[in-house]
């Protein structure tokens, strides 16, 4: 179609406009042409990939389809990766490059997508674009999606768990984790203590406005229906993890010193 305009373009130009000033529009015309081909041909390789985006239940989450694989789970490597500021993206040049578009105040990786958490007072009009981009460009650069050290695993089951908590893994990772991330999030496993499970909610999920439904109407059901031992489920974020990491350690402190105390009697 194209080559079939410019050969009919051309020898109009040849037989019907033969003055100086027609020649010239005729080429200015071609010359137009040409350059909006040669733009039109830039931007069609700049967006060779084509990143479509998913809604979520959490309206300030959106989940952002490059149609390349996020994380290939392949050699223990993870299939979700949480990324909930920017001091924590030091080791994923993508999630980095995302956290450099004010308003981006979380990201999440799953296998095929990656979930965008913006501010509240920040519309999608204002960061869509800029995360497109960051997305393309980062694919066109080659770079690999993780570089450093990776956050802990903390749904993986360890030799050291007990029987309980390997239950707990176990429902969590084969019933719960696959639908939520469906979604754009994941639900991951953080400690047991006295009977109640305590559990991070990541990507979409965190801050979402139904979670809370979905942490007591379907998971908490789920577990206490199958493991007696479950009393409950709660939701915790770093700060409440760092504090029942440190009433933890002052219980192993006070075992400690009492057992010295034992030993000295």
């Amino acid at each position: 179609m194209i080559v079939n305009w410019l050969i009919s373009n051309g020898r109009k130009g040849r037989e019907g406009l033969r003055t100086k000033s027609s020649s010239t529009t005729t080429l200015n015309n071609n010359n137009n042409f040409r350059s909006k081909m040669k733009k039109e041909k830039n931007l069609n390789w700049n967006r060779s990939l084509f990143v479509t985006t998913q809604a979520t239940p959490n309206p300030d989450s959106l989940k952002f389809i490059p149609g390349e694989r996020v994380l290939t789970g392949e050699n223990n490597s993870p299939t979700t990766l949480d990324f909930p500021s920017a001091r924590t993206a030091h080791g994923s040049p993508l999630a980095k490059s995302l956290f450099k578009i004010d308003g981006v105040k979380g990201v999440f990786f799953g296998s095929d997508f990656v979930t965008i958490t913006k501010d509240r007072n920040t519309g999608w009009n204002q960061v869509r674009s800029s995360i497109f981009a960051a997305i393309g460009d980062f694919y066109e650069s080659g770079k690999p999606i993780l570089s450093g050290e990776l956050p802990p695993q903390d749904t993986q089951i360890q030799p050291h768990d007990s029987e309980i908590v390997q239950m707990i893994k176990e429902i969590l990772e084969t019933k719960v984790r696959p639908a939520v991330q469906e979604d754009g999030g994941d639900i991951v496993y953080k400690g047991f203590e006295d009977g109640i499970v305590l559990l991070q909610m990541q990507g979409s999920c965190s801050g979402c406005p139904s979670s809370s439904v979905t942490l007591k109407n379907g998971i908490e059901k789920m577990l206490m229906h199958w493991i007696p031992e479950v009393n409950g489920v709660i939701a915790v974020d770093d700060e409440e993890l760092e504090k029942v990491n440190m009433e933890a350690f002052s219980k192993v402190e006070e075992k400690i010193e009492k057992k010295g105390e034992d030993n000295k009697e």
